[in-house]
C-alpha cells in the first residue's frame, strides 16, 4: 500500500525558461519568412558584427525552386537598410555573405537584395554631456549682454556649440 501512494505522487517540477515557449511561438513566424530557425534573427550582431547589425536587419529569405535532379540554386536574403546606409550595405555584401554562409556551414545564401525602409535596430545617437561650467564661464566673458538670465543662456548655447 505504502509503494503505490509514492508511485502516484507527481514529480517536482520546475520552472520552463521562457525561451522555451517563445520559440515554439515564434518558430512558426520565422519558418514563413524562410528561416529555417531563428537563430540567424537573434544572433544577427554575433555574426555579421555589430557595425553591420546596427546598419542593417534580415527581413526574410526567398529560397530558390528546385527543379528535379538539379541542385537548388542559393537563397536571397533580404535586408532592412535605412536609406543613407543602402550604398555601404552593398558594398558590405560580399562580407555578409561569407560570414553568413560561414554562420551556416555551407552556402546557402548567394544574394543580398535590399530594402529600404527605417531600421528600428539602428542605436539611437546619445544626447552630448553639457559643458562644463569652466567652458560656460569662458564663453559667458565674451559675451556683452546686460540680462544676466540671457547671458547664462547664451553662454551654455556657446559652449556646447564649441563642443560639436
Amino acid at each position: 500500500m505504502a509503494e503505490s501512494i509514492l508511485m502516484n505522487k507527481p514529480g517536482k517540477t520546475y520552472p520552463r525558461p521562457i525561451a522555451d515557449l517563445v520559440g515554439r511561438c515564434l518558430g512558426d513566424v520565422f519558418a514563413r519568412q524562410g528561416f529555417a530557425s531563428s537563430e540567424l534573427v537573434t544572433h544577427w550582431p554575433e555574426i555579421v558584427g555589430d557595425e553591420i547589425a546596427n546598419l542593417a536587419e534580415p527581413l526574410k529569405i526567398q529560397w530558390g525552386r528546385e527543379d528535379g535532379l538539379e541542385a537548388a540554386e542559393p537563397a536571397t536574403l533580404v535586408l532592412r537598410v535605412d536609406g543613407p546606409a543602402a550604398i555601404e550595405v552593398q558594398h558590405l555584401s560580399p562580407v555578409i555573405l561569407e560570414r553568413l554562409n560561414q554562420f551556416l556551414g555551407w552556402r546557402a545564401v548567394g544574394r543580398i537584395r535590399l530594402r529600404q525602409a527605417p531600421n528600428p535596430v539602428a542605436a539611437t545617437p546619445s544626447r552630448p554631456k553639457p559643458p562644463t561650467a569652466a567652458e560656460t564661464e569662458a564663453v559667458a566673458k565674451t559675451l556683452s549682454v546686460e540680462d544676466q538670465s540671457l547671458r547664462d543662456a547664451l553662454a551654455r548655447l556657446g559652449a556646447a556649440v564649441k563642443r560639436t
